[in-house]
């Protein structure tokens, strides 16, 4: 997945208003595209073209269990869109849409790379709660993360699945070969090898590990119960739930619970509201020689406005939803979405590691350090 980036500056004798009012007017038909990819996500109405399709408005509306004139508005403005393909001449209620098996890669397929339909929940649920934040930017005060919804939830949580599953056990971890040797250790080498999620949400990352390590432990921690209970769910499903344990809890909680080979801080520190003393709590509980991986945004090294696409949508997060979060507990230190990779080695000396080293690995919006203790 690319983001690149964009030119915002204007070209000499253009009109600066016009230029805005066509970048809003787009942003408002993007927006607009990406509720109705909620609707289409959780009414089922994907799932079924790609089972049963193509199908007609009747058809999808018979498979999908929805009303048979919402079904053709759907299909209709998802065809005006592009996102689905509409068949000949045919009348309105007997022309078929099919959705092309490219396209159900990114609208469908959960651990798919180019899985970005759960940016649609992510929208949805800052829309639901919108009032409440312009409400919190009057007081000061913040907007608790549960108040965004189940909505948000989901989305935060699919949004990072594919890279959770698929590139953190495969390409990030290379990047840490001896904690690796740590957690292939058989049974009979000694004590059995412990990971730790701290800010786990639904658990994508813990059950990534938990089958990729069969002889490891590997715990996830997070605050939200409704995140937790979503964890636990998939792994009883996925049959990991002896190889997993996952609670709720903050990320001071882990000094007394270690010692472990490696501790994961995956898109979560920036939303902590004490990142020092949750970093403190968990070089506590590190084993010897064992190893902190933290994933946070990718974002430029220094304000730089206009910005890129990457610093765009991070500001586009933290004036809606990360920056009101961490705000309910205090003191906080209101990060924000935007961890400057100077701010997060800040933090980290701060809380007595030696060393914080920036990871080679690619990745679009993400940058990975190692911490050591």
């Amino acid at each position: 997945m690319t983001a690149p980036d964009t030119d915002l500056s204007p070209q000499p004798g253009t009109d600066r208003g016009e230029l805005l009012a066509q970048r809003l007017s787009d942003g408002a038909v993007g927006a607009l595209e990406l509720f109705s990819v909620y609707l289409g996500t959780e009414l089922g109405l994907y799932r079924a073209l790609e089972r049963h399709g193509p199908l007609t408005p009747a058809g999808l509306a018979g498979r999908a269990g929805i009303a048979p004139r919402y079904a053709r508005e759907w299909l209709e403005q998802q065809a005006v869109a592009g996102l689905l393909e509409a068949g000949g001449e045919e009348s309105a209620d007997e022309r078929r849409y099919r959705l092309d098996p490219a396209h159900a890669r990114v609208l469908l397929h959960a651990d798919d790379p180019a899985h970005v339909a759960p940016f649609a929940h992510l929208l949805a649920g800052i829309g639901g709660v919108l009032p409440q934040v312009a409400a919190a930017y009057r007081t000061g005060e913040g907007v608790p993360y549960e108040a965004y919804g189940a909505a948000f939830r989901h989305g935060q949580g699919r949004i990072n699945r594919p890279a959770f599953t698929r590139e953190l056990p495969t390409a990030w971890l290379a990047a840490l070969p001896d904690v690796v040797a740590r957690l292939e250790a058989a049974p009979g080498t000694g004590r059995r090898p412990r990971v730790a999620d701290v800010g786990c949400g639904q658990g994508w990352a813990v059950l990534a590990l938990a089958r990729a390590f069969p002889h490891a432990l590997v715990e996830g921690v997070d605050l939200d119960e409704a995140s937790i209970a979503d964890a636990r769910d998939q792994a009883e499903r996925a049959g990991l739930g002896d190889r997993t344990r996952l609670t709720c809890g903050d990320a001071a909680s882990m000094a007394g619970s270690g010692p472990y080979d490696l501790v994961l801080v995956l898109e979560a520190l920036h939303d902590f509201a004490r990142p020092v003393e949750a970093l403190r709590a968990v070089r506590a509980a590190l084993a010897p020689g064992g190893a902190v991986l933290v994933a946070d945004e990718r974002v430029a090294d220094r304000f730089t406005a206009p910005g890129d696409r990457v610093e765009r949508m991070m500001y586009g997060w933290s004036v809606t939803h990360c920056l009101p979060t961490q705000l309910v507990e205090r003191p906080s230190a209101a990060t924000g979405t935007v961890l400057r990779s100077g701010v997060l080695r800040g933090y980290a000396a701060e809380a007595g590691f030696r060393r914080c080293t920036v990871l080679p690995v690619d990745n679009d919006f993400l940058r990975l350090y190692r911490l050591d203790g």
